[in-house]
C-alpha cells in the first residue's frame, strides 16, 4: 500500500506526488503514461532502490522500512528493460536466481518465459557460454532469460519494466498467454510501452507529471478515460498502419 508517497531527486520537483495505492497477492498492476512521467520511478521505490521522501509504503500494514532489505528483496522479482548477463553458462544464468534450484526447475521457468525454445537451438542448449556480459546473445535473448532467473526465484512480487521491449511480436504475445501462469498467487507490476499487452491487468494506471492521472480496467478506461483512451487509440492507428506496409 502506497499512502501519500512523493520522491523527489532534488527539492525543485518531485517525481512522484502524493501516489496512494493498494494492491494484493494475485493481482496485476499496470503502469503506463509518458516517458519522465514517473512510471519507474514508482517501482523503485516500491522496490525500496529508493525511499519516499515523503508518505509510506506498507507491507501487511508496516512501514517496510522496519524490514531488512533481504527480507523485501528476497520476495521481489525485477526484470528490466536492460538486465545483465553473467559470464557463463545459460543454465547457470537462470540458476542466478535461485541457487539451489534443480535443473527441472530452470527448465520449467524457461518453458513460462518462452525461453526454453530459444535455448535448445544452441548446440550445448542449457550449458551454452553465453559471453562477457552476454555478447554471445540478442538482446531480447537476454530479456528472457533475465525473465527466466527471475521466475526461478518465485517471487512474491514481480516486477517487469518494459521486460519484453526487445522480444518479436510473437514472443511477445507467447508470453503473454503465459502471462495468467506466471502471475498467479503473485503481485505483479507491469510497466508497457505496448498498451495491447496489459489489458487483462487487474488495473492500470496512466501516471504523469509525477501523479496517477487516470486509473481502472482497460475497459473501463475506454469508457471513461481519456489519457489512457487517447494513447490506446494511437498506438492501435501506428499499428494498423505499419500492417499495411507490411
Amino acid at each position: 500500500q502506497f499512502v501519500d508517497v512523493c520522491f523527489a531527486y532534488d527539492d525543485n520537483r518531485p517525481t512522484l506526488d502524493n501516489i496512494n495505492l493498494e494492491s494484493f497477492l494475485g493481482q496485476t498492476v499496470a503502469i503506463v503514461g509518458p516517458t519522465g512521467g514517473g512510471k519507474s520511478t514508482l517501482v523503485n521505490v516500491l522496490a525500496r532502490f529508493f525511499e519516499p521522501t515523503q508518505g509510506s509504503v506498507l507491507i501487511n500494514g508496516l512501514d517496510y522500512r522496519q524490514y531488512s532489505q533481504h527480507w523485501l528483496q528476497s520476495r521481489l522479482g525485477v526484470v528490466l528493460q536492460d538486465n545483465h548477463i553473467f559470464s557463463g553458462t545459460i543454465m547457470s544464468n537462470i540458476r542466478y536466481g535461485q541457487l539451489n534450484a534443480s535443473d527441472c526447475q530452470i527448465i520449467a521457468a524457461s518453458k513460462l518465459a518462452c525461453a526454453h525454445e530459444f535455448i535448445e537451438e544452441f548446440e550445448d542448449a542449457y550449458e551454452t557460454q553465453t559471453g562477457e556480459g552476454g555478447n554471445r546473445l540478442s538482446a531480447g535473448q537476454k530479456q528472457l532469460l533475465s525473465l527466466a532467473r527471475a521466475i526461478v526465484a518465485d517471487p512474491q512480487i514481480l516486477i517487469m519494466d518494459e521486460a519484453t521491449s526487445s522480444v518479436d511480436t510473437e514472443t511477445e504475445q507467447k508470453i503473454q498467454k503465459g502471462m495468467a501462469e506466471l502471475l498467479r498467487g503473485r503481485m505483479g507490476f507491469i510497466i508497457a510501452h505496448r498498451l495491447s499487452t496489459i489489458r487483462q491487468a487487474n488495473r492500470i494506471l496512466y501516471i504523469d507529471e509525477g501523479r496517477i492521472m487516470e486509473q481502472g480496467t482497460h475497459r473501463e478506461l475506454m469508457l471513461e478515460g481519456r489519457r489512457y483512451r487517447e494513447l490506446y487509440e494511437s498506438q492501435q492507428l501506428q499499428d494498423n498502419t505499419q500492417k499495411l506496409y507490411v
